[in-house]
């Protein structure tokens, strides 16, 4: 049986203004080409970028923290939320995917997800 696992890209700073135009573009295309392949093996639930903009919340006592992202820094640029079959399929997804050929850069951490609580029998919804 299928598991779900979430493959969250980062790249350092902004890794891709170093792409022309032209490259940029052949990079958006190779990634719609991933996602149809994904979509057509029924292996992909979702796939999204993400703005370099935002911010992280923390609390500590009754005091929030509110940090703007660094775009210079490492930063979270995307998503693919995946079944596989295991996590060593997870990662061989993983490998095949276009931002490893434009971005010497990024990285793709591996995680899989609970769906389901053992204790409670609680199903988290999707």
């Amino acid at each position: 049986m299928a598991k779900e696992f979430m493959l969250y890209i980062r790249n350092a700073g902004d890794a891709k203004a170093a792409l022309s135009a032209d490259e940029h573009l052949k990079f958006i295309k190779q990634c719609e080409v991933y996602i149809g392949q994904l979509k057509s093996q029924n292996k992909l639930i979702a796939a999204q970028p993400i703005v370099r903009e935002g911010c992280i919340i923390s609390k500590s006592g009754d005091a929030w923290n509110n940090i703007p992202i660094d775009p210079n820094k490492q930063v979270q640029v995307g998503y693919y939320h995946i079944f596989a079959n295991d996590i060593n399929e997870a990662i061989e997804i993983a490998k095949q995917n276009p931002e490893f050929a434009f971005v010497p850069s990024a990285t793709i951490e591996v995680r899989p997800v609970k769906t389901k609580e053992t204790q409670t029998n609680f199903i988290y919804p999707k």
